[in-house]
């Protein structure tokens, strides 16, 4: 197997057991066994559980930008594009095993004892806020909603998890909706 394989197998594996399990109740040996490489080879290949945690993060964020900005894409007009962001949350609050935000989850489990995973998760919520405010300003609204609407999306996401009801994605549509009709009522 090559370094690039044992690699993906050990990621893939710390994701799937992160996100079902927690990233604290998680051993490297659990993992090994899980990714199906000797403990020697992971740990050549991640010295310490932060980097495994960070790498795996980093796939993360790379997979919510590109499913995220893909479901924006194919929506039609600039207030549709803001919209489809809370349409893709819902589809992805009816997927199986849908267990939260794994940033949210990480910095409630790790935020306060690791800087690191603090800051990775604190980059990822402001890239995604962001990215809100240049879909905002797409409608000629003020950027600050862009930040209203991505607190209404993170708060579906915990909402979600706690409660086991995608329903909450709806929600925060419908407010999203009434927010986004007053920003550009306001600036008309």
């Amino acid at each position: 197997m090559s370094e690039d394989e044992a690699r993906e197998r050990i990621l893939r594996a710390a994701e799937g057991l992160y996100y079902e399990k927690g990233y604290a109740a998680v051993g490297m040996d659990e993992l090994r066994t899980a990714a199906g490489v000797s403990l020697r080879r992971l740990y050549a290949l991640f010295p310490a559980k932060s980097d495994i945690v960070a790498a795996v993060l980093a796939r993360k964020h790379d997979e919510w930008e590109r499913a995220l900005s893909g479901a924006v894409a194919v929506a039609g007009s600039p207030r549709e594009r803001l919209l489809a962001v809370y349409g893709y949350l819902e589809d992805w609050f009816c997927t199986d095993g849908f267990r939260g935000c794994a940033f949210i989850n990480a910095f409630g489990e790790l935020g306060g004892t690791n800087p690191e995973v603090a800051r990775i998760v604190r980059a990822h919520k402001a890239s995604f806020q962001a990215y809100m405010a240049e879909l905002v300003t797409g409608i000629g609204a003020p950027a600050s909603l862009g930040a209203q609407l991505a607190i209404l999306a993170e708060g579906a996401q915990s909402t979600a998890a706690i409660s086991a009801d995608p329903e909450a994605a709806i929600q925060a549509r419908g407010a999203a909706e009434v927010l986004i009709d007053a920003a550009v009522s306001r600036a008309a």
